[in-house]
């Protein structure tokens, strides 16, 4: 029987490259996103068999109509990738947008917890499966402005553990893997389109690449059953910390 992962966010960055590579390792790929087009696009490049849901996982009744749907065959998920995420912003808190604080609290916290909670008695019931939940530096520390996101962000490093804590003895894995700066669409969406402050932020060092994480990700879920890697923190060399990289 062929392994299935289900990946949210895939229509673009860490989401679009992981699926890839777990394509590569023999995963059939269920892709999970708001823009059916992309998915339709990453389809085509993807070997295995792969199954388009196209939805928003911070809509709770979109996330369980979307995952009801899935025809038997590609019920038996074994690969859960909470990929979908999104900033909003960079402002003080006091100055900040409660619309943003809403989109960021729903996608990154609430949507996790939406789709984790339509796939993970599954896993249970069958007595295996992985979790990979994707933090962030901004889960790991604080930075100026980034308040609302770091605090959603510090919401998946506590769920992640939580999640890891209840599902012992069950034979789920769960993981976590927090980027660092990653050249993606992320700064552009975080800047509401502003391609000149989106180019500044991966300027004068060599940032990530959605494939380094994604080959971190594919890392993580190759490892044998008995081995489960917890946590990780993945940086350009550049950078130390948040608001500490090392530009030329």
């Amino acid at each position: 029987m062929s392994k299935i992962a289900l990946v949210t966010g895939a229509s673009s960055g860490i989401g679009w490259a992981s699926a890839v590579l777990l394509a590569e390792e023999g995963y059939d790929l269920i892709l999970c996103g708001r823009r059916a087009e992309r998915l339709t696009e990453l389809s085509q490049k993807i070997p295995t068999k792969t199954l388009q849901l196209v939805f928003d996982v911070s809509n709770r009744e979109a996330v369980k109509d979307a995952l009801d749907s899935l025809p038997d065959s590609w019920k038996q998920i074994d690969v859960l990738l909470n990929n979908a995420g999104n900033a909003h912003g960079l402002a003080k808190l006091q100055d900040g947008s409660i619309d943003d604080w809403d989109a960021m609290i729903d996608i990154n916290v609430k949507g996790l917890l939406y789709v984790t909670k339509a796939i993970v008695p599954g896993m249970v019931q069958r007595g295996g499966g992985h979790v990979v939940n994707i933090g962030s530096i901004a889960g790991k520390e604080v930075y100026p402005n980034g308040n609302v996101y770091c605090a959603s962000k510090h919401a998946v490093d506590a769920l992640n553990n939580g999640m890891r804590m209840d599902l012992v003895g069950t034979g789920v894995k769960v993981s976590q893997v927090c980027p660092g700066l990653v050249e993606t669409e992320f700064s552009m969406v975080r800047f509401k389109g502003d391609e000149e402050r989106s180019k500044g932020v991966y300027e004068g060092f060599d940032a990530l690449t959605a494939h380094d994480v994604a080959d971190l990700i594919r890392f993580i879920v190759t490892r044998p059953k008995h081995v489960n890697i917890s946590d990780t923190m993945i940086l350009p060399t550049a950078q130390v910390a948040s608001t500490i990289v090392d530009k030329k």
